[in-house]
C-alpha cells in the first residue's frame, strides 16, 4: 500500500501540473459561464419588472381616461337634467302668466 503512494509523481512533476492546469481551466469557464447565466438572468429580470411597470403605468393611465371620460358624461348628464328642469319651470311660468 505504501508503494502505491510512493510511485505516485511528485506535485512538480509536469503531467501533475499539466492535470492541475486544466483542472483549473475547467473551474475557471464553469465560472465564467455561471457568471454570464446569472448577468442573463438579472438581465431577463430587469426586462420583465420594466414591461410590468410599463404595463401597470398603461393600466393607471386607462383608469384615469376612464374617470375623466365619466366625469365627462356625468356634467353632460347634470347639463341636460337643469337644462330640462329650467324648461320645465320657464313652461309654467309661461303657463301661469295668461
Amino acid at each position: 500500500m505504501l508503494a502505491r503512494f510512493r510511485s505516485r509523481p511528485a506535485a512538480d512533476d509536469p503531467a501533475v501540473i499539466a492535470r492541475q492546469a486544466a483542472r483549473r481551466a475547467i473551474v475557471e469557464a464553469r465560472d465564467v459561464r455561471t457568471a454570464e447565466r446569472e448577468v442573463a438572468r438579472l438581465a431577463a429580470e430587469a426586462a420583465r419588472e420594466a414591461e410590468a411597470l410599463a404595463e401597470k403605468e398603461r393600466a393607471e393611465a386607462e383608469i384615469i381616461r376612464q374617470a375623466a371620460e365619466k366625469v365627462e358624461r356625468q356634467a353632460a348628464l347634470a347639463a341636460e337634467q337643469k337644462a330640462a328642469r329650467d324648461a320645465r319651470f320657464a313652461a309654467r311660468k309661461a303657463r301661469a302668466r295668461r
